[in-house]
């Protein structure tokens, strides 16, 4: 049985990490690389870092930033946010990031998929999925959320695997932030149809909602922010917590 893991989400804006609800609304959260050493020391399996108005403002991911973050963890860091291409992909690995997020640019154009695989592997390819359910489909959203698509999450999370994504971030955009729980129909759908780690996103307000997200959900990994972020749990608490509901994850 493979580890389960719990990943914060530093969501960034101007330099800073924020948090919102339903992708608007934001809030001030700290400072990036503070709180990467901070999750670091704590236990954290892994980070991800998202310049979540790169691709709105139609700018490239801070990569400044992106050293100072990947030089205080030594854990996995996925960094996204405004990755057009193979080159933009590069200079963040070069910057310090393990795994590279790509979401708006792989929907405009998915053979970007493909050659970001073949040329770091799918280890490093992590593909980003914003969904809004929309009466009874899941729709495919971009550009942080701002545009819908036209794509059928269930059909595009096919095509992902087979253009040679190493792993799914998929979020909730109907439960980001709003502290109810992620969406574990959804991210059951998508694991029955992948046989790449999906981790969840969206909707964390407790230890039972990890919890689901995996027995419930099938999900390998489980991101979370203001849970973390603002102090209602810590990491180990939610490890403890996993371990007794016998759920197998690095303490």
């Amino acid at each position: 049985m493979l580890t389960k893991r719990i990943i914060p989400c530093l969501d960034i804006d101007q330099g800073r990490v924020v948090k919102g609800v339903n992708f608007i609304n934001i809030k001030d959260a700290g400072d990036p690389a503070e709180l990467a050493k901070f999750y670091d020391e704590e236990g954290a399996d892994e980070l991800v870092f998202l310049d979540i108005t790169a691709t709105h403002e139609g700018r490239k991911t801070i990569v400044e930033v992106v050293k100072k973050v990947s030089s205080q963890v030594f854990i996995p860091l996925t960094v996204g946010g405004g990755i057009r291409n193979v080159l933009d992909m590069k200079q963040m690995l070069e910057a310090g990031a393990d795994k590279v997020s790509i979401n708006s640019s792989a929907v405009a154009d998915p053979s970007i998929i493909n050659k970001c695989s073949n040329e770091f592997g799918s280890q490093c390819v992590v593909s980003a999925i914003d969904v809004k359910r929309i009466k009874d489909e899941w729709i495919v959203y971009t550009h942080g959320g701002r545009k819908e698509t036209n794509l059928n999450a269930l059909d595009w999370v096919q095509e992902i695997e087979e253009r040679g994504a190493g792993e799914i971030l998929l979020t909730s955009m109907d439960k980001d932030g709003s502290n109810i729980g992620y969406d574990n129909e959804l991210l059951q759908k998508v694991n029955d149809l992948v046989n790449i780690p999906v981790i969840a996103s969206g909707g964390a307000g407790n230890l039972r909602h990890l919890y689901e997200a995996f027995n419930t959900g099938k999900s390998d990994a489980v991101l979370a922010a203001s849970i973390f972020h603002f102090g209602k749990f810590s990491i180990k608490e939610a490890k403890e917590y996993l371990i007794s509901k016998n759920v197998s994850i690095r303490l």
